[in-house]
């Protein structure tokens, strides 16, 4: 099943897309991603409403986030090479926050205190099932789906110390969507898909989810080792190479540009880019 979030008319709801269209679900009490997976349980039929023309919704991330963001960086050999880092024999885990992204069609917003605003091109796993100590083997049964993510960052602001956090979470620099894709509807594992970043139409990144260092199943074992993960926790998994930064010269995106991330199977998460607000960082500093 291939399930979207959106707002319509005020209210916030779950459905399908489909030709232009989104269906909501009936009865799926307002965006409760619980209310969901409940509904959905042991392969229940979900009564469906009339359908809605995709130009009159707002497309949101695809569950609520309201848990934990978590994101794996150097998670593919080439990545970490083209940054000068050494292949990690453990991953690299640092958190996003709610703010920090919006969904398919809504624009990512390039800070007035920077000019290198990159993207990345990242399989998002959404936790479907409450997973501590949880070994490889079992781990891809507490998932509930895959989705696109870009994880935007800052880069002037991810170097300013040895923690990625600042450059990771300015407010609208990432997103995700535009669906969340079942794992019935994918290769078990998902770990042959084609992973992909266009901007404005030119290929950047292209690469495999085979190329990960540390598989979905991996990762999930090592997180729950030490957190417990919950249902609609988001785990971004890394980029494979090509990233703006690491191009000769950089590339990064400016307004009114155009980025699309590609993954095989899920579709495409497109986003145009906007400038701040000249006088933000004005106002935010006059604040009481």
């Amino acid at each position: 099943m291939r399930i979207v979030r959106f707002e319509h008319q005020g209210r916030i709801q779950f459905g399908t897309r489909r030709d232009d269209h989104v269906t909501p679900f009936a009865g799926v009490a307002g965006g409760s991603f619980t209310a969901l997976l409940a509904a959905l349980a042991d392969g229940a039929h979900v009564p469906q409403a009339t359908p809605i023309p995709e130009a009159q919704v707002s497309l949101l991330p695809p569950v609520p986030l309201t848990g934990k963001i978590i994101c794996i960086g150097l998670n593919y050999a080439d990545h970490a090479r083209e940054g000068g880092h050494p292949i990690p024999t453990y991953p690299a885990v640092f958190l996003r926050t709610a703010t920090s992204l919006v969904g398919h069609g809504q624009p990512l917003v390039r800070p007035v205190l920077s000019e290198r605003f990159d993207y990345e091109a990242e399989l998002a796993v959404v936790i479907g099932r409450t997973a501590h100590h949880v070994r490889a083997a079992d781990a891809l049964h507490h998932v509930a789906g895959y989705s696109c993510f870009n994880d935007g960052s800052i880069r002037d602001f991810q170097r300013k110390s040895t923690q990625w956090t600042m450059g990771k979470n300015f407010d609208r620099s990432g997103s995700i969507g535009p669906e969340l894709v079942t794992p019935d509807e994918l290769p078990s594992g998902v770990d042959n898909l084609r992973i992909a970043a266009r901007l404005n139409g030119e290929t950047l990144q292209d690469g495999s989810t085979r190329e990960m260092i540390f598989p979905v199943s991996d990762l999930i074992e090592t997180l729950s080792a030490v957190m417990t993960l919950e249902p609609g926790d988001v785990i971004a998994t890394g980029t494979p190479a090509g990233v703006g930064f690491a191009r000769t010269p950089p590339r990064f995106m400016e307004a009114g540009d155009l980025i699309e991330i590609e993954i095989e199977g899920i579709g495409i998460l497109a986003n145009t880019i906007v400038d701040e607000a000249p006088d933000a960082a004005e106002q935010e500093s006059h604040r009481p």
